[in-house]
């Protein structure tokens, strides 16, 4: 693997990532490149062995959940552990995390197989939390907590406008449906595993009046049925089945 930091113009925009938008640049550089790469893209060790972002993943996304919970908790001292926990959830949902990735300019950085790009609905938020993961081996908690609140979520994020929009497309599809004498539900329609060790992913279909609509995959059913329902939702507007004056879901800032 070439080093990313040492060769300034032929990986500059990875620097720049880095001094920029995050305000450091990394010792361990082995560990961020890891970060970076997509199981579509792992590379061969030998003996069977391979390495990808998939286990930095994993400890990102138990590290980015603490920091949040503890940012939610500081922030809102006089909101219950309902709002706080669906809060938690708006900010670490996998949609919401592929929108900031592709904000801050993540998404251009990951390697993956662009040939399989399709296959995979959620690059920039995985390597979002692996970026997070790799932070927080390096630099430890309290670092990663001040990149995470003050480089990302104070900066890309508009928190206040988040608590008070309608985020829970499930309920939104559910109550149009109900409205409007449709049978709205939710299919599991495989359950599959991408790699040796990667974790088990739900593909879930949206089905209106069971006519198939939007589908979505996700690493749990609850997580994949919302984004299927956005989607269709979002969907059913663009076509004015829906009518588009109801609250939209913000979960970017503008500014």
């Amino acid at each position: 693997m070439l080093n990313f930091f040492r060769f300034k113009g032929e990986h500059r925009e990875f620097y720049l990532f880095f001094k920029n938008t995050l305000g450091f640049t990394p010792r361990n550089t082995k560990l961020y490149q890891i970060a970076f790469i997509h199981k579509s893209k792992s590379l061969d060790m030998g003996q069977g062995r391979k390495v990808n972002n998939e286990r930095l993943e994993y400890l990102g996304d138990a590290v980015l959940s603490a920091i949040v919970a503890e940012f939610l908790y500081k922030k809102y001292p006089n909101q219950g552990e309902g709002f706080l926990t669906e809060m938690r959830s708006k900010i670490v949902s996998r949609a919401n995390l592929n929108k900031l990735a592709q904000k801050i300019g993540l998404s251009q950085l990951v390697q993956y197989n662009r040939v399989s790009q399709g296959i995979f609905k959620s690059i920039d938020g995985d390597t979002f939390e692996a970026l997070i993961g790799a932070i927080y081996l390096e630099k430890g908690y309290n670092f990663t907590r001040h990149i995470v609140i003050d480089k990302i979520i104070n900066l890309h994020l508009d928190v206040d406008t988040m608590a008070h929009t309608d985020w829970n497309f499930k309920s939104k599809i559910i109550d149009w449906g109900q409205k409007n004498h449709k049978k709205i539900s939710f299919e599991v329609e495989r359950v599959f595993y991408q790699g040796k060790e990667s974790r088990r992913h739900y593909d879930v279909r949206v089905k209106v009046d069971d006519t198939p609509a939007e589908h979505a995959i996700e690493y749990s059913i609850k997580a994949a049925e919302q984004l299927a329902a956005e989607k269709t939702y979002k969907k059913y507007q663009e076509q004015g089945i829906i009518p588009t004056h109801t609250e939209e879901p913000a979960a970017l800032g503008t500014h």
